[in-house]
């Protein structure tokens, strides 16, 4: 009964959640039908696998994999991007029928889909072929356990984002450690500039990627005890960093504008924020937004995200997707193939990062002396993979996930709130989202350690 009640309340969670993904998608239809394809099958005489993704230049990858493959095709729909194509898809797990051969699926989504037992360990299907494609950190994001259950494909190794004009106009240079932040938030508070940063309740994953690098460990889940999971996530560092930005916050010294939405975006554009703690694939989407392009063109430059303890750097991440195999697929193997081999040829991988659509984790790319050299536009020529991106990606160790992560997050979001309100201190927050999660684990029926 226990497992039973665990299975049945994450497909609740999975079917009523929806994230905020990278990038627009649209259209309907897909499931395991391979004669309704957004793209157009030339080698008709090989054996077809369907699959769902959202990424803006999926009709190119999916080209490039079919013209360069003589083993299976891919039918690719887009479904919907992020929670649209979840819910989706935890209908085609309860129904039985439905899903896709190859889903695209962001990290930390796949321990919901996972002890659901709806996707496929892939290690068995030719995994130490390309074993080497990726980092252990990218590998670790897709795993439970020992098992794999996707193929990275992009990341969002963080950085520090800052308006060049604010720190020479303050004589400020890019700090090293979350001190140095505070410490020059302050000189340009006191010379009567603006916000130095944001603490937006809406991107509680920014929240728990920096206790992370200050040494939390928010989950431990062994799916070989699929009934037990630790939840810490009221220990020291948890507390330090809420505390932290707690502090920045009653000091006024960043703002709490969620973000993602027009009014920050308009204060990034206006230089109301000195700077943008964020991921690798936010230089698109804030020109996508419309940052940069006004009169804020040439201002903006990246650092190396500021650390905890200068003598032992911990690089984290912000966002990522995979290509998983769903159980539902009756070819398993050339599923895999596909999921695989897509956005892993060099046409695909250029594309991908030239138009700022998302950053590879393939190390075909991450090794690729025109990526790391590349001089992007965004930050005036700055070459950013070379200086910030890149080393944070090469360093990351990667995460363990939680089958219930978006209840986490909901109440990490829920008590930020209350910290930015001034009601507790981040302390209280870290206790009281530890009180919250493991109770619901609790009512869920996994056993709390």
């Amino acid at each position: 009964m226990k497992r039973k009640q665990i299975l049945a309340t994450v497909a609740m969670l999975a079917a009523g959640a929806g994230l905020a993904a990278c990038s627009d998608g649209g259209g309907g239809g897909g499931g395991s039908d391979a004669s309704n394809c957004t793209n157009t099958i030339t080698k008709k005489d090989l054996p077809a696998v369907t699959m769902w993704g959202w990424y803006p230049n999926m009709q190119l990858v999916v080209d490039n994999f079919n013209k360069l493959n003589d083993e299976v095709q891919v039918c690719w729909t887009n479904v919907g991007q992020g929670g649209d194509e979840y819910d989706k898809f935890q209908t085609a797990i309860s129904a039985g029928t439905g899903a896709p051969d190859v889903i695209m699926i962001e990290a930390d989504r796949i321990p919901t889909f996972q002890i659901q037992g709806a996707l496929v360990d892939i290690k068995q299907y030719g995994f130490d072929a390309v074993k080497a494609n990726y980092s252990e950190g990218a590998w670790k994001d897709v795993s439970v356990g020992d098992a794999v259950y996707g193929v990275p494909v992009d990341g969002g190794p963080m950085g520090m984002i800052y308006r060049k004009d604010i720190f020479d106009k303050y004589k400020i240079t890019p700090p090293k450690t979350w001190a140095e932040y505070e410490q020059a938030a302050q000189k340009v508070k006191d010379a009567g500039g603006p916000l130095f940063g944001d603490l937006g309740a809406n991107v509680p994953a920014v929240m728990m990627a920096l206790q992370i690098q200050k040494g939390a460990t928010p989950f431990a889940f062994d799916p070989a005890q699929p009934n037990s999971i630790g939840v810490k996530l009221n220990d020291q560092a948890s507390k330090d960093v809420l505390d932290y930005w707690g502090g920045l916050v009653k000091k006024g010294l960043v703002g709490t504008q969620n973000q993602f939405t027009p009014e920050y975006i308009s204060g990034v554009i206006n230089g109301n924020y000195a700077t943008y703690i964020s991921a690798a694939w936010a230089p698109g989407y804030l020109t996508g937004a419309g940052v940069g392009k006004g009169q804020d063109t040439g201002k903006f430059a990246v650092a190396p995200l500021p650390q905890w303890d200068p003598a032992n750097p911990v690089q984290v991440n912000w966002g990522g997707s995979a290509f998983s195999v769903t159980k539902q697929s009756k070819k398993p193997e050339l599923a895999a193939k596909a999921a695989y081999g897509l956005y892993a040829d060099k046409e695909s991988l250029t594309d991908g990062w030239t138009n700022q659509i998302i950053f590879p984790l393939n190390l075909t790319a991450l090794k690729d002396p025109a990526f790391i050299d590349l001089k992007v536009a965004f930050f005036d020529g700055q070459q950013a993979n070379k200086e910030v991106y890149v080393p944070a990606a090469d360093a990351y160790k990667g995460v363990q996930y939680a089958p219930f992560g978006q209840y986490y997050l909901d109440a990490m979001e829920k008590q930020v709130s209350e910290v930015i309100k001034g009601s507790i201190t981040g302390s209280q927050a870290a206790d009281r989202i530890q009180e919250d999660v493991a109770k619901y684990a609790k009512e869920q029926g996994f056993t709390v350690q």
